[in-house]
């Protein structure tokens, strides 16, 4: 026998299907005789109620996809965790994929893959560029995650990366340190997370009277552990090292507390070490690690908060939304915590 349909429920009770449905949508209107009898054949029968039918009755999927770049990053995981915990209590399901910062998956995300099974996209892009956005079809409704954002493209949801850095910058300052190198970092380019870090360090040294030395910014090819361990090895053969790392991932940096101590150096006794994203491993690590800690939950929330009132208005039109998430400096033992 096959999977029991309303039909068959509704000839086992002795009902119409319309009478079923009305019993399965909650609807008042119906006996409690009747409404015992339809449930005795839904539990005799075992029939189940097709979701994805009833989604797509009614033009939906209940599918969101959430695009990241790499979950190897595991702030990119934990915040995944987050978006899916929230969908689901929403009453969604989370499609996961992951684009490798690559611009033509980042494309097909914005598309929507070229396909009929999601309501709309969260994306975390890295290589998008402003035209990608500029004539994209409104009707799927988007949310980005980030610094890649055209003005009025999308609703978009990131922290205030330039106050972030700016306030790791000052506490290192407040340290003693002025030889402060960025690892991660770049003096030039488009408005991207890592330029706008930059900016915030820059702005914490002028406030403080500490010019900033080319030598100190140093960007990397990737943010991953033996990025930040390169990073940090590098800087210590300058003729002049730095007292203070401001690594612009929490990656980088425990990269570069390992290649300190592989070097001979003490953390934080001859340098200081600070990150972004406060993963889990920083809680973990010798030294425990300073980082910048963005409010996950409170992304997740607000993106599939945006999200989904898209999707309930069934348009993408109308002016993009801004969004800043909170973010605090937590203080631990690789600054002296």
């Amino acid at each position: 026998m096959g999977r029991p349909s309303i039909k068959d429920v509704a000839e086992y009770a002795g009902v119409s299907p319309k009478t079923v449905s009305n019993v399965l949508n909650g609807y008042q209107h119906v006996s409690e005789h009747t409404r015992a009898a339809v449930r005795e054949a839904i539990d005799a029968l075992g029939y189940r109620i097709n979701i994805a039918g009833r989604q797509l009755r009614r033009g939906r999927t209940g599918m969101i996809a959430l695009a990241v770049p790499d979950l190897d990053i595991a702030y990119f995981a934990e915040l995944a965790r987050h978006v899916m915990a929230e969908t689901e209590r929403c009453g969604s399901t989370t499609l996961l994929l992951e684009t490798g910062g690559r611009r033509e998956k980042e494309l097909a995300a914005v598309r929507g893959f070229d396909a009929q099974f999601t309501d709309g996209v969260i994306l975390s892009p890295l290589a998008l560029r402003p035209r990608d956005l500029a004539g994209r079809d409104t009707r799927l409704p988007l949310v980005l995650l980030g610094e890649c954002n055209p003005p009025g493209s999308a609703d978009h949801v990131a922290i205030d990366n330039v106050a972030a850095a700016r306030e790791a910058t000052e506490h290192l300052l407040s340290r003693g340190r002025r030889r402060i190198a960025v690892v991660g970092g770049t003096l030039r380019g488009p408005r991207t997370t890592s330029r706008l870090r930059t900016v915030g360090y820059q702005r914490a040294l002028a406030a403080a009277g500490v010019p900033v030395a080319d030598d100190l910014v140093v960007p990397v090819g990737a943010f991953r552990w033996a990025d930040g361990a390169d990073a940090a090895r590098l800087l210590l053969r300058l003729p002049e090292p730095p007292d203070a790392l401001l690594c612009l991932n929490d990656h980088l940096a425990l990269g570069a507390v390992r290649a300190l101590y592989e070097e001979g150096r003490s953390v934080p006794e001859d340098l200081d070490v600070a990150g972004f994203d406060d993963i889990e491993a920083t809680r973990f690590s010798v030294p425990t690690l300073t980082t910048v800690a963005p409010d996950k939950p409170g992304i997740a929330r607000t993106a599939v908060r945006l999200l989904l009132a898209r999707i309930d208005a069934r348009t993408s039109g109308g002016p993009a939304i801004d969004e800043i998430a909170d973010h605090r400096l937590v203080v631990r033992e690789s600054s002296g915590g």
